[in-house]
């Protein structure tokens, strides 16, 4: 008797070591993020589904001159208000005629001034980019990465564009330059400070070339979530 207990007892644990072993699964590694998602993400990127309405000021300084514009953006439906001093204008970016076609083209540029980092990530299956680990960023003369983004030929508003970003290891940009149609030589070249965080986004409020003759801004910044 004492023979067939211990029988049983024997197959009890050798099917609960085999149950065991079913429940138990191998660690799948962690996908690594790429560059674009890396810039991104340090940018806020995880928290973008969760915007409702970005509401921002696009301000520009240039010697003695101002300008701005308000845009009230609401993603999700693609609906876009257009405020200037001179007029207000609402439309959505799905059907667009050719005043808001033309509106459009502004918004287009001031939404990539304040979310690059992540316009980027969206931007590329219509863009090659290439990463430099060490480069001399512009302004600062300062060791940082760069990464090099070029636009393709066919459409946006502006085919064949360059942009390269410089960032330290936090992934946060710190100066650009722009290169019209993919030029050598810099179109424009500014600094990415101020950074605030509103809505879980990251932003970098002031934008400015190296004497401070030129200033690009952002005021007013305000984002609902859901």
């Amino acid at each position: 008797m004492a023979k067939y207990f211990s029988a049983i007892l024997l197959f009890t644990i050798l099917i609960l070591g085999c149950k065991e072993t079913k429940k138990t699964k191998t660690p799948q590694p962690k996908k690594e993020l790429t560059i674009l998602e890396k810039i991104a993400y340090a940018n806020g990127y995880e928290n973008w589904n969760k915007v409702e309405e970005l509401k921002f000021t696009f301000n520009v300084d240039r010697d003695t001159s101002h300008f701005e514009r308000t845009w009230i953006w609401k993603p999700k439906a693609n609906l876009v208000t257009a405020i200037s001093a001179n007029d207000t204008l609402v439309y959505s970016r799905k059907d667009m005629d050719s005043t808001a076609y033309k509106t459009n083209g502004g918004f287009i540029n001031d939404k990539y001034w304040l979310i690059a980092p992540i316009n980027i990530l969206w931007d590329k299956n219509g863009s090659t980019h290439k990463l430099t680990p060490q480069a001399e960023a512009p302004i600062s003369k300062k060791e940082m990465q760069k990464l090099t983004v070029v636009y393709t030929q066919e459409g946006g508003y502006t085919p064949g564009d360059a942009y390269d970003f410089y960032f330290g290891d936090d992934y946060l940009v710190r100066e650009w330059v722009f290169r019209k149609g993919n030029q050598e030589e810099p179109s424009m070249t500014t600094t990415w400070e101020d950074y605030t965080e509103v809505g879980g986004l990251k932003i970098a409020k002031m934008h400015q070339n190296e004497d401070g003759s030129f200033k690009l801004f952002f005021s007013n910044i305000d984002v609902k979530t859901n």
